[in-house]
């Protein structure tokens, strides 16, 4: 699980730091959950995640001004003692002074969002969820094609990034070449991305690399793509069989999660990115409830039977 400091946070989060002293990029966030603290800041710390961000909102602001002096200080330096990674403010709450002077010698920082609360935690815990998925880096191309996420794969050389070359010119949108950085961010969503050193260049053989943001525009581009389907070039051989009705859906698995796969066989004179494009929309077909090869099959059982009849 990788590591967000909360300098990330900020700056996504468009959140003020009340404590500018405070080395932000020393903090780092390992927990993709939020957490309110109303019960911390009533007295009860049991089973408490103090790994989470904190938030304070409303409620919590109005409940610490019905405590006395001692007895809320007392309640937030158990809160910071206790080694959270961050303290944030929503809908522009100030912490008074106490809280700003035990943040500063806990050395918590203490941030403020204009955000209403709810807002504040679901961006936050998304944002999160993407940024300390489990991740790998695989071989491969990473398009958008009809907004279905087509992971392009096969070994070099075989035609992967030609391919994409030719989706772009038909108005698709390169997501990452060579290098697709793939997170999980739930049982059921994997997203793609293309790493900072690479985005938005294709290698061609033969010519090197081109710049496809600068080519094409900034709409033959995407930053992420959740991953629906992936493409195997592979060459083609006279001694393997190969699926040619497509009854049954073939999955390959990343991280834990299964991903329908097709595997094409590359000879001269195939057009890959009309194979692509179809492919993409017939999966769009089926997640509609309509499968070509089924239909094909009750076509042809309905005339056994009426040949048999």
């Amino acid at each position: 699980m990788y590591g967000v400091t909360i300098t990330e946070l900020i700056q996504k989060m468009n959140l003020k730091n009340i404590i500018p002293e405070i080395d932000t990029d020393k903090v780092v966030l390992s927990h993709p959950d939020v957490n309110r603290p109303a019960l911390q800041l009533a007295g009860f710390f049991d089973h408490f995640d103090k790994e989470r961000v904190q938030i304070i909102g409303f409620v919590e602001q109005e409940y610490i001004k019905t405590l006395s002096h001692e007895r809320k200080v007392e309640n937030y330096e158990k809160l910071l003692a206790s080694e959270i990674p961050c303290l944030v403010y929503s809908r522009s709450l100030m912490p008074d002074e106490d809280m700003q002077d035990l943040c500063r010698h806990y050395q918590v920082p203490c941030l403020v969002s204009d955000k209403t609360t709810s807002a504040l935690m679901a961006e936050a815990t998304r944002w999160l969820n993407v940024k300390l998925a489990p991740c790998i880096s695989i071989h491969g191309v990473l398009v958008d094609v009809f907004g279905e996420g087509v992971l392009i794969m096969g070994e070099s050389g075989i035609g992967k990034s030609e391919a994409a070359l030719e989706l772009i010119k038909r108005g698709h949108r390169l997501v990452t070449d060579d290098v697709v950085e793939i997170r999980r961010v739930s049982e059921d969503t994997l997203i793609g991305s293309a790493p900072d050193i690479t985005k938005h260049f294709i290698e061609l053989r033969g010519i090197g690399i081109i710049d496809v943001k600068a080519l094409y525009g900034v709409e033959s581009v995407k930053e992420t793509q959740s991953i629906d389907m992936v493409i195997k070039l592979e060459d083609w051989s006279r001694d393997k069989e190969y699926d040619r009705l497509g009854m049954e859906d073939q999955y390959t698995e990343f991280l834990g999660n299964k991903v329908v796969c097709h595997n094409i066989p590359i000879r001269p004179g195939r057009n890959l990115a009309i194979i692509v494009e179809s492919a993409a929309v017939n999966y769009r077909q089926k997640k509609m409830g309509y499968n070509a090869a089924r239909e094909l099959y009750n076509r042809v059982q309905a005339n056994l039977g009426k040949a048999l009849s």
